[in-house]
């Protein structure tokens, strides 16, 4: 291959030069924990891999966008990648410190060294020659390097969670105040006596309104449509360990109703508090909507007593203040916009068959693993750790078996041009 088709070099620019490499094995893109789970089961079928992640560590997510006080909302055991559980002293259900620490010692155990700093623009297949060609830009200094990578076959590990949802609120530029997602939020320590607005009550806006509260501050949460809280716990076992040992007996629809029964014998009427509880069951919810119900670990206690206000859907801002649509005015300090995170990978993967517009596999779980022409995805399924998981063991035993069939073609291949070139003299 002629090397000169591959190389730029602008003279405009200082120095943006263009390489290539063949990778002999899968390209996997991000080094979350979805990722670092594919790449370690490939190196159990002995398959060379490249690991490609835009920030300068692995699991970004956990490291840059998570507040300090989480821990993991499962028991441990629904958490750990596969080939390596969590050390026997962890908690059951870890601090984010203690699941960083676990995923470094992963990455570590199964020598999974990911490309940093190397931010994908675009990839494509190349139906003519069957690869797939990945094209990133590294940015060291003034320096820009642009570089692609031609391999034959491709995961996606980008993952649900890779850019934050901001909504276009009314008068949201004049407010005046603090502005910042929850992926911005370590900890309410800054926000002590202040009156804070939390947009959104999904499991990350009830976790940072009880921070807020532990730091006496004051939150008022926006409720904007029905939600499940679910207790993290039934008299001290695990609500979700509980799902899973009733799915294996019992039809969903009844798993759901006696979920509900046990969340309101825990719980109690919740409704009343202006948590309205929707229609659909949660797991049949979570299911066909991906909308994850909230696990309860103490913001319920402090929105009964009233530490929490809970609000309805907003209309406006205007300067330090805020409408509802119930026609309410609230004066308050800072806002933090719990509203969620989305896939980003129609903005650089050019295909349209296997992802849909929203960034996420077309076809349902479990289906949702494999594409066409080696494209994979990863960490999509809307089932947490674990659904990664399980996606990247199937992952990497279906390209091991693609990987060594043609290893031995190929090695076929090359005996039998020796023998030609001997048969010759």
């Amino acid at each position: 291959m002629d090397q000169s088709l591959f190389r730029l070099v602008d003279q405009e620019q200082d120095s943006f030069q263009r390489k290539w490499t063949l990778v002999n094995g899968p390209v996997i893109i991000g080094a979350g924990p979805s990722g670092l789970a594919t790449a370690a089961c490939l190196r159990e079928q002995g398959v060379p891999f490249v690991v490609l992640e835009r920030a300068e560590c692995i699991a970004s997510l956990w490291q840059k966008r998570t507040y300090d006080r989480l821990k993991l909302h499962l028991p441990k055991q629904f958490c750990q990648l596969p080939k390596l559980p969590f050390p026997e002293d962890f908690p059951e259900y870890p601090t984010r410190k203690q699941f960083i620490e676990y995923l470094e010692s992963y990455a570590k155990y199964f020598d999974i060294n990911p490309k940093f700093n190397e931010c994908v623009q675009s990839a494509r297949y190349d139906e003519t020659s069957g690869f797939w060609r990945v094209k990133t830009i590294v940015t060291s200094g003034s320096n820009k390097i642009e570089f692609e990578y031609i391999c034959r076959w491709l995961v996606v590990a980008t993952g649900e969670n890779a850019e934050r949802v901001v909504p276009d609120i009314q008068g949201l530029a004049e407010f005046g105040g603090e502005v910042i997602h929850a992926c911005e939020y370590k900890s309410g320590e800054k926000f002590q006596g202040q009156k804070v607005l939390v947009v959104g009550c999904g499991n990350s806006g009830m976790e940072v309104s009880l921070d807020l509260c532990n730091y006496n501050a004051s939150p008022s949460m926006v409720v904007r449509s029905s939600v499940h809280v679910l207790p993290r716990e039934v008299y001290g076992k695990s609500t979700f360990e509980l799902v899973v040992l009733m799915m294996k007996w019992l039809p969903l629809w009844l798993v759901d109703k006696l979920m509900l029964v046990l969340a309101w014998l825990v719980l109690g009427n919740v409704e009343k508090y202006g948590l309205k509880r929707p229609s659909m069951g949660p797991l049949e919810l979570k299911n066909t909507k991906g909308k994850t119900p909230v696990l309860d670990i103490g913001a319920l206690k402090k929105i009964k007593s009233g530490d929490i206000n809970v609000v309805p859907a907003i209309k406006r801002f205007s300067y330090r203040q805020v409408e509802l649509v119930n026609g309410e005015k609230l004066d308050i300090d800072s806002v933090v916009l719990a509203t969620g995170y989305r896939s980003n990978v129609p903005s650089w993967l050019q295909e349209g068959e296997f992802f849909g517009e929203n960034g996420y596999p077309k076809a349902p779980f479990p289906h949702g693993w494999k594409g066409n022409g080696g494209l994979y995805a990863v960490g999509f399924t809307r089932r947490g750790l674990s659904g990664a998981s399980s996606d990247a063991m199937r992952i990497a035993q279906d390209i091991g078996k693609l990987w060594k069939d043609e290893t031995k073609q190929h090695k076929k291949i090359t005996i039998a041009c020796h023998r030609q070139r001997i048969s010759q003299f």
